[in-house]
């Protein structure tokens, strides 16, 4: 996809949490990323390829 992924940047994937939410903040980029639901604030570690696929939507954050 080409798509430049930093930390704080929110991004929306195709299926949604068990909590509703689609959208998820980026903790940590890498191999693997850390994401964080914005509806319930559960953590997980995904595989970088997954994020890739799965990304319908990247918003990216302002950084002063």
């Amino acid at each position: 996809m080409g798509l430049n992924y930093e930390v704080g940047d929110i991004v929306t994937l195709k299926k949604a949490h068990p909590c509703g939410s689609k959208e998820w903040e980026i903790l940590r980029v890498g191999a693997d990323f850390r994401l964080k639901c914005k509806g319930c604030g559960h953590q997980i570690m995904v595989a970088r390829k997954l994020v890739e696929k799965n990304t319908r939507d990247l918003k990216k954050i302002e950084k002063n």
